[in-house]
């Protein structure tokens, strides 16, 4: 099981990090805040479309055809975390080696969207302030790391959910409603 866990894991963190590498690649200019963010969960739902595969391979090749509700979660959760923290650790490379200004061309944007859509003197005033806040607490790689994994755990999670939920399968002779005991047949 942890062999499949880490495996798919990682291969999930590496695509999730597409989104990260191709801001990197392209050069740190060219950052779509508008349209990025839903490229990047897309590509963290294809990413971890690969929990279904890991929870199917598993009871199918390693547990007889059988698998819990719980036994199926915790491999999707562990999955999840594995991938999310290659996330984790490629976005803080990324963001304190390539793109250390993120946080100030983030609030740009948004101070910029809500000038456009004609938000008041002291609605621009109050996201100013909190933009500001926000661009100093990013700075700590603690609180920048925790932003992130906030970013990518609850959508491993929900498809875990999900997995665990489809993929789940008692004993055989639960399927045809025959509650044998153990050491009948």
């Amino acid at each position: 099981m942890k062999k499949n866990i880490i495996v798919f894991g990682l291969i999930a963190g590496l695509i999730s990090c597409f989104n990260l590498l191709a801001i990197t690649v392209m050069g740190r200019k060219d950052i779509d805040f508008d349209n990025g963010m839903w490229i990047g969960y897309a590509s963290m739902l294809l990413a971890f479309s690969l929990i279904f595969v890991a929870v199917k391979n598993y009871r199918d090749r390693y547990n007889n055809g059988i698998i819990s509700f719980g036994k199926a979660f915790r491999i999707g959760l562990y999955i999840t975390l594995v991938a999310a923290t290659v996330y984790v650790v490629t976005w803080l490379i990324d963001f304190y080696y390539f793109i250390p200004d993120f946080a100030e061309r983030y609030s740009a944007h948004v101070i910029k969207q809500l000038k456009e859509s004609g938000a008041s003197v002291t609605e621009i005033n109050k996201q100013t302030a909190e933009m500001a806040s926000f661009q100093q607490m990013y700075k700590n790689p603690f609180f920048n790391a925790m932003m992130t994994y906030l970013e990518i755990v609850p959508v491993g999670l929900l498809v875990s959910l999900a997995c665990a939920l489809i993929l789940k399968r008692k004993r055989k002779e639960e399927f045809a409603g025959v509650s044998a005991l153990p050491g009948q047949g």
